[in-house]
């Protein structure tokens, strides 16, 4: 595909198009949560800058590759099209990450503490990558109050940011950077 044009001036009042050519607000609930998606893969490939070479790095980017397909199945609205194409999630991509959060938690200390995020530097952005993954995932849930989603990308989002949870606990442990725990205060 060639992308000769990056500005259309289409969106200079408000609307955007979806995949297939619908027309929408840009305060849309699908732009919000596709929207939201893109930023979290952009914080992604912050951290990935910041990683070394290697497994972890690599389900990164397999991830940043998972969450295109995302956003492409959230920027298509099927009631409105049937010409668009169609973009799914393989259901294997959820066990994947299933299996890393197992493979991590069995080689880092358990956790007995809420962990306050931060850490070291990639950890700490693994944890704001965590997070935005959240919003993310409270937007396609506003999203699935008014449109029929595939169950496979609520279960992606909602163990990515699991996984991301304990990616930051594991980059802190090979750093030796201990994690801040929260503790109540006895005032």
């Amino acid at each position: 595909m060639r992308i000769t044009k990056v500005y259309t001036r289409s969106g200079d009042h408000g609307t955007t198009g979806l995949v297939g050519g619908v027309k929408v607000r840009k305060t849309n609930s699908r732009i919000e949560a596709y929207g939201t998606v893109d930023e979290l893969s952009a914080n992604l490939g912050l951290l990935a800058s910041f990683m070394k070479d290697g497994d972890d790095k690599d389900l990164i980017y397999r991830t940043q590759r998972n969450l295109f397909t995302v956003c492409s199945y959230l920027a298509t609205d099927k009631t409105q099209t049937q010409l668009a194409p169609s973009y799914t999630l393989d259901a294997e991509e959820v066990k994947i990450l299933e299996d890393e959060i197992d493979a991590i938690n069995t080689n880092i200390p358990p956790q007995t503490h809420f962990i306050l995020p931060g850490g070291s530097h990639v950890a700490a952005i693994a944890h704001v990558c965590r997070t935005v993954c959240r919003r993310a995932e409270r937007r396609i849930f506003f999203l699935g109050e008014t449109t029929e989603l595939d169950p496979e990308v609520l279960q992606y989002i909602n163990r990515l940011s699991d996984y991301l949870f304990v990616l930051a606990r594991k980059l802190n442990f090979i750093d030796g950077v201990r994690e801040k725990v929260w503790e109540k205060s006895s005032k």
